[in-house]
């Protein structure tokens, strides 16, 4: 059975999603899906819409036979060791012959051109690079005008005209990078992406919208009805359960009490030691706390948001803050060995099968929840502790057991 890896949030899981499902199984010629999907926070370091068991609820309904967790560790970084944990659980699993991304062009040659380049990190790349981050560009900006740079500087001027900076552009070719770099066996391809940009908020098409538009009809119109078009039955279904329960949408405005909390009681030396706070950000943080008209986090964001400091890098930060993420726990190393585990979230009938095959091909051990560890992993200590932050501000969750989900809870059974 040849499978297919696939790297997604599914927040939620929508119509565009399901589209790139599909042409990924014809474009890989495969009969299987493996999704590797982030936890409760994601990349833009912001909390999901619904808690990770209803995403893969959603998931498994949706098509996908396989759904392994992201740890929280390399879920909410930038694209570099987002890819590298993804790209490599894939790879651990045995039984991904292929992963397929989206992009907006469709081309995987440029990307597999850079990658190949890059993956060797040539030191004049990571020169050039330093010097656009010391004029304060932000790092997706930086990265991606580095690598046209320093292509054209070695006579690839064909790859170095490719649009590297659009959003699936980046991802995509760090995907290829960590591949290369892990030595990986898996056969990349891409998907054109289709009718609705990355991060598009608003509607231009009767039936795919980004996740960001309807997200935003979710959490700014609280409207669950008017997504009804772009999402799958089923999704919409497991949106309306959890709606009706009062567990989903979850926002960060969900986490400003516990947020601000563990702002306050930190000193600006003790803020300064986590994850993501860099060049002086304890200090604007603290400073920025009394000029509040309220205490919210959307507030707090629109504060603290410079040309240096993007609403990406800053909910990182927050995020960092809310869940205690030291930068000791963060260093390359640390990410470079923090892969010690896969964590099975659900699978369907076929997805068993691929679970029985990863008993003998798997090169890390499959865990079918956090209790089933024989020794304690680091990331998933974060991971365990990201849910109990998560369930403890979403107020339909607010059950002792729910903050230890992890530790009990079976996988998804479809």
């Amino acid at each position: 059975m040849r499978t297919v890896g696939l790297i997604v949030e599914y927040n939620p899981f929508h119509n565009g999603h399901r589209y790139h499902l599909q042409q990924s199984l014809l474009a890989s010629r495969s009969d299987a899906v493996v999704a590797v999907m982030s936890g409760h926070f994601l990349q833009r370091g912001e909390p999901a819409v619904m808690d990770k068991w209803s995403r893969t609820e959603a998931a498994l309904r949706g098509g996908c036979d396989l759904v392994i967790e992201l740890p929280v560790a390399y879920a909410t970084q930038a694209a570099e060791w987002f890819s590298y944990g993804a790209v490599a659980l894939l790879e651990a699993t045995g039984v991904v012959d292929g992963f397929c991304f989206g992009t907006e062009s469709g081309d995987l040659a440029p990307l597999m051109d850079a990658a190949s380049v890059i993956a060797q990190e040539p030191p004049a790349f990571a020169s050039q690079l330093k010097e656009l981050l010391a004029t304060g560009m932000s790092y997706p900006s930086a990265y991606s005008s580095t690598v046209a740079a320093y292509l054209g500087s070695i006579g690839k001027a064909e790859a170095a005209a490719f649009p590297f900076a659009m959003p699936n552009h980046t991802l995509g070719l760090h995907y290829l990078i960590a591949l290369a770099r892990l030595g990986g066996r898996m056969e990349p391809f891409t998907i054109r992406r289709e009718k609705a940009a990355y991060n598009q908020e608003d509607v231009t098409d009767s039936a795919i919208a980004s996740a960001t538009a309807i997200r935003k009809q979710l959490l700014l119109e609280r409207q669950l009805s008017g997504i009804k078009p772009f999402v799958p039955d089923t999704t919409y279904d497991v949106l309306a359960r959890e709606w009706d329960a009062g567990r989903s949408p979850v926002s960060w405005d969900s986490f400003a009490s516990p947020l601000l909390h563990a702002i306050v009681t930190r000193s600006a030396a003790q803020l300064a030691e986590l994850h993501e706070i860099t060049e002086g950000l304890e200090h604007r943080i603290r400073k920025t706390l009394p000029r509040l008209k309220e205490l919210q986090v959307e507030h707090l964001l629109a504060e603290l948001k410079t040309k240096r400091y993007t609403r990406t890098k800053l909910q990182r930060s927050l995020l960092s803050i809310l869940l205690g993420h030291a930068k000791s726990d963060f260093t390359p190393d640390k990410l470079r060995s923090g892969l010690q585990y896969i964590r099975v979230l659900g699978f369907s009938e076929k997805g068993k099968g691929l679970l029985r095959k990863m008993r003998t091909t798997a090169t890390l051990p499959v865990l079918l929840s956090a209790s089933a560890a024989e020794q304690p992993y680091r990331y998933l200590e974060l991971d365990t502790q990201a849910t109990a932050a998560y369930m403890l501000a979403n107020t339909g969750s607010q059950q002792p057991v729910a903050l230890f989900r992890d530790y009990y809870a079976k996988p998804i059974m479809l």
